[in-house]
């Protein structure tokens, strides 16, 4: 396996970007932390939990549909394709594309909890041992540095796990139109969560064993560790919310009182009653990404789903 390098300024730069967006965060109006940040070491293993909890359909659902419709992406791979993940946590549902596709490269898994990717992508490597598996370090919602020797590959870029209903619209737009710049790409696999009955996306985002509360609780738990902050945990509870205009999921931290937190030599005052918003999920159709997709310079070339309509794959092609 190959280490794509670090650069060594890379933590200072990580911390830093860290402090300066939960700052900006807390000081709006409606607080608000990017959810990027969820996914320390801990969120990232709490995730994992999360997709094994019966509440939680997208994972399962998603998994199935891959198994059955991956050998249809043949068509895509060459002696010479890297199959490129992003935001690939613990690589589950990769092994759905690396098994029907046999003749893939190197997989490079990208990722921002660095602990969490190098044991996810040892992992790969063991299984998969003729495979040059290159994990990469890195936010994937900014320019993406991709290891040297992959400039002339051509490329699948696999982005499972709805994880772009995370982003506003127009940002999940922006997102796109960043992929189709990357040179050498024949395909981009789409992972989409679906509308449905409210119920059962509120099930799925606060599940009964309180794992969703405890992801989603572990967000201030990271921020006193890592910034020195104050927040008693005992003074705030998780919230999922279904947002009917936007057609979004959306996860909040809400105050259970009046109070105030240390922060970074600031002090950041809440009402009882306030949230800070942490996580969106918005629920598509697949007519709906394939017309934000075909803004961006993609064609939908195939789109999957499973009987019941819980959960799509986007199969994106470009124009």
């Amino acid at each position: 396996m190959t280490i794509f390098p670090v650069p060594t300024s890379f933590l200072t730069e990580a911390e830093s970007a860290f402090a300066q967006s939960i700052l900006q965060g807390l000081r709006a109006p409606k607080k608000t932390i990017e959810s990027k940040w969820l996914y320390d070491e801990r969120g990232s293993q709490l995730f994992d939990t999360i997709t094994e909890l019966h509440e939680y359909y997208p994972t399962r659902t998603e998994l199935s549909i891959l198994r059955r419709h991956a050998p249809e992406l043949a068509g895509f791979v060459t002696d010479d394709t890297a199959l490129i993940e992003l935001g690939s946590g613990s690589s589950t549902k990769t092994r759905a594309l690396l098994n029907a596709l046999p003749g893939l490269r190197s997989y490079v898994p990208i990722d921002i909890s660095e602990v969490h990717l190098i044991a996810a992508a040892d992992h790969v490597a063991d299984e998969y041992s003729t495979l040059d598996v290159i994990p990469v370090v890195g936010d994937f919602t900014t320019d993406i540095s991709l290891p040297p020797g992959l400039d002339g590959t051509s490329k699948i870029l696999f982005f499972p796990g709805s994880t772009i209903g995370n982003f506003e619209i127009e940002d999940a737009g922006a997102l796109l139109g960043r992929m189709g710049d990357i040179p050498g790409v024949v395909a981009f696999v789409v992972g989409v969560d679906l509308v449905k009955d409210t119920d059962t996306l509120i099930r799925a985002y606060d599940d009964a064993s309180g794992v969703t509360a405890a992801f989603n609780m572990n967000l201030l738990t990271r921020i006193n560790r890592e910034l020195g902050a104050d927040f008693d945990l005992t003074g705030f509870k998780h919230e999922a919310r279904w947002n009917t205009d936007k057609s979004r999921i959306e996860m909040h931290l809400v105050s259970l009182r009046a109070q105030s937190v240390e922060i970074l030599g600031e002090t950041v005052g809440f009402e009882n009653g306030e949230s800070i918003h942490t996580e969106n999920s918005h629920k598509y159709s697949p007519g709906q990404l394939a017309k934000l997709a075909a803004q961006q310079g993609w064609q939908a070339d195939q789109i999957w789903s499973d009987t019941a309509g819980l959960f799509g794959v986007v199969v994106l092609t470009p124009k």
